[in-house]
């Protein structure tokens, strides 16, 4: 803009000069000013021709012509000289809006560099809307800059004092979110009056009903379930699905029946955060899911890493092989990116469920989320000790993987202050270099020598490398890791890689390097 200004100065002085070359020559080429004379001619009060054979009266007419000229040019040049003093006077002010300019660029660009977080808003009801905290720090900043006129220098620093003032007030780390945000809480009820249990150690280490209000969602209809929830008074918002009638299904899923149930239970009730209650974010859990201290503390901090990263689409707080002997209870802050949707307590955002309600599956909405087709190479944040521990064995799943695996689930019992810490290591670019690194720099083993130990030294890591489905589901029973995959992706896996303790030392069990994508055919 101050670029294009300065051209238009440019052509104004060119057009300044070229103006008075023209009204010399047209005042001097014109006729004297008067009537019109019978000849033709034209004097200021007579009659006479302006002729040229005249002599002495031509050269007094001459002369007063040229003085006439004269003051004519002065009365020009007077005008002139004011056009050039307005332009002198706008182009001191372009210059001050162009340094305004670059120093705004230069701290917009500091800005971005430091801050991946939301803007502090006051706290709001459940029903209120909070779609407007996508908003950052950053726009408020531009416009505090722009609103403010250039009509005076101290208006201008004026502006500038208020930019700097917001930045050093509201300057964070990628890991910490907005304490204005709202994050609600979605459990998924049925017929389990254990309930109690999950929503008892929520609202215990609930820091605030404002900012995370807790929505009990049951379906069923279950009469003593319901009694539960409603004992919970005005701590938490009890909803009920309608519609309890059974699903039309193929005769060959008739056993699936409560799969088809639960899939639409999740579709309505998230509808009902989203739209009825325009919620922009919620975590999910259910009722059979017992939480961590830091639970809320881990979902708050990891929000705006999920806002600002467009490679991920959800934050669990489970982590699928977190069995006591394959965690490292020294790492309770150690966070990971992961191509495994695990659920089981995770976070969603609005702008996500608009994209996935629409082709919403009609059953095994879980496994449906780690096709592909909705994954699209997304990934999710998982702790290295999960945040939620489940205690139904009783489900329509009738208890698979319970009794093998996730009664054996390691809780977190350490409050980790995640909201003090940077956790921008897992903003993809940055996490993918360190970690490839990382896997690949360390030594590769064979499973025996991990087994035996004998010849290993210290505490790791060491890499184990499959390179088929049947040696990773070998190597996977044998480690003690869950061995399953679904759309070719393991289980904890990021880029085919399960991170994990064995005796001690930490594993990676690894593809090979150079690894592009997961093969489907492994499921």
């Amino acid at each position: 803009m101050v670029r294009k200004k300065g051209s238009l100065i440019l052509c104004g002085a060119f057009l300044f000069v070229a103006w008075n070359a023209l009204l010399l020559l047209y005042l001097w080429g014109r006729p004297p000013i008067g009537r019109l004379g019978e000849g033709g001619g034209a004097e200021p009060g007579g009659k006479e021709e302006w002729g040229v054979g005249r002599g002495k009266g031509v050269r007094v007419n001459l002369a007063g012509e040229v003085i006439r000229l004269a003051e004519e040019v002065e009365i020009q040049l007077e005008t002139q000289k004011k056009l050039l003093k307005q332009i002198e006077s706008h182009r001191a002010v372009w210059a001050q809006q162009k340094d305004i300019g670059k120093r705004e660029t230069d701290d917009t660009k500091e800005l971005k560099n430091e801050v991946v977080h939301q803007p502090p808003k006051p706290p709001l009801p459940l029903k209120d809307s909070v779609d407007d905290r996508d908003q950052t720090e950053l726009k408020y900043i531009q416009n505090a800059v722009h609103t403010v006129a250039s009509d005076s220098k101290v208006e201008q620093h004026q502006a500038i004092e208020k930019k700097e003032e917001i930045v050093k007030n509201n300057e964070m780390t990628t890991s910490v979110a907005s304490p204005e945000v709202v994050i609600p809480i979605l459990v998924i009820a049925c017929d389990r009056v254990t309930v109690k249990r999950s929503l008892d150690r929520l609202i215990q280490y609930r820091p605030s009903p404002e900012l995370n209000p807790i929505i009990v969602s049951q379906d069923c209809g279950h009469a003593e379930t319901a009694r539960v929830i409603g004992s919970f008074g005005d701590q938490v918002t009890h909803i009920s699905q309608p519609d309890l009638s059974d699903i039309r299904v193929r005769p060959e899923h008739r056993k699936f029946q409560g799969y088809y149930k639960i899939a639409r239970h999740y579709r309505w009730a998230l509808n009902q955060v989203f739209s009825t209650f325009s919620q922009s974010t919620v975590v999910i859990v259910e009722d059979d899911l017992e939480v961590a201290p830091d639970f809320f503390e881990y979902f708050r901090a990891l929000y705006p890493i999920l806002r600002s990263d467009p490679t991920l689409w959800c934050v669990s707080a489970w982590n699928d092989n977190g069995r006591d002997a394959l965690v490292d209870p020294s790492k309770a802050e150690l966070l990971y990116r992961t191509d495994f949707f695990p659920g089981l307590g995770w976070m969603l955002l609005k702008e996500m469920w608009h994209e996935l309600e629409p082709k919403w599956p009609s059953a095994f909405w879980d496994d449906w989320m780690r096709q592909p087709e909705q994954r699209k190479d997304r990934s999710c944040i998982r702790p290295e000790i999960s945040r939620t521990i489940t205690f139904g064995r009783k489900g329509v799943s009738l208890g698979q993987f319970f009794d093998q695996y996730l009664r054996y689930i390691k809780l977190n019992t350490e409050f980790v202050p995640f909201t003090k810490q940077d956790l921008s290591y897992l903003l993809k670019e940055k996490y993918d270099e360190n970690f490839i690194k990382e896997v690949y720099s360390a030594p590769l083993v064979k499973i025996e020598d991990l087994q035996q130990g004998g010849s290993l030294r210290g505490p790791g890591p060491y890499r184990v490398q499959y390179s088929s489905r049947e040696s990773f589901k070998v190597f996977a029973r044998n480690l003690g890791v869950m061995d399953d995959l679904k759309s070719g992706v393991p289980r904890t896996g990021y880029r085919g890689i399960v991170s994990f303790l064995y005796r001690g030392r930490r594993v990676f069990l690894a593809p090979p390097e150079g690894w592009t994508q997961y093969d489907i055919s492994w499921s």
